[in-house]
């Protein structure tokens, strides 16, 4: 049965937090909002975490997973970024965007595209993602909440926990959240490919 935590949006209680990244410690898969929607996210090195993500939403290993960093910082660390590509991204995060680039030897290769060897990466602009990067002190890998029989995200907490009491270990629900994933864009050849509309303006990357 999955944990529930209801935190405060703009001030999330420390003590839920620290408790949400104990179970990711201890090879949790948890959900929790971001500033586009819902997400799935466990640690980078959880192997059956990122096996029960393929599981939930039906995914096949073609699938970019993203890792959701605190800063650019730790970003830096898992993707290649060059002067111009990190100019544009720099430009609009945090936010809403998805950020396709060359993994680094962090990321694992069953993470990466198995042909592109490519990741997504994003740098969220959410109070209680924030507080679980810092607390966490790495990135968490995650995947759009977006089940295989529903059309858009759910965006409710307690929702949530309905659906997937036994599939993950915990919710965290500080109000409603969106339902528009992120916009994705691929800079892995070095000039911006819109490869899904979403959350983000994509009118500079046009």
């Amino acid at each position: 049965m999955a944990r529930y935590f209801d935190v405060h949006p703009d001030n999330p209680q420390k003590r839920s937090i620290s408790q949400v990244v104990e179970l990711l410690r201890q090879d949790g898969l948890i959900a929790y909002p971001t500033d586009s929607c819902f997400a799935l996210g466990c640690q980078l090195g959880n192997r059956d975490g990122i096996d029960r993500i393929r599981q939930i939403r039906h995914l096949d290993d073609r699938h970019h997973f993203t890792l959701v960093c605190q800063d650019f910082a730790q970003l830096g660390q898992f993707v290649y970024v060059d002067n111009d590509v990190f100019r544009a991204i720099k430009a609009v995060t945090p936010g809403s965007y998805t950020f396709i680039l060359p993994a680094t030897k962090e990321v694992p290769r069953r993470m990466q595209h198995p042909k592109k060897k490519t990741v997504g990466v994003r740098i969220p602009d959410h109070t209680v993602t924030q507080a679980l990067l810092a607390e966490l002190g790495e990135p968490l890998l995650s995947s759009t909440l977006l089940l295989p029989d529903q059309e858009e995200p759910m965006t409710q907490g307690w929702e949530i926990k309905e659906h997937l009491d036994n599939v993950i270990d915990a919710v965290i629900d500080s109000g409603e959240c969106g339902t528009v994933p992120t916009t994705v864009i691929d800079f892995s050849q070095g000039e911006p490919e819109i490869v899904r509309e979403g959350a983000g303006d994509v009118s500079r990357f046009e």
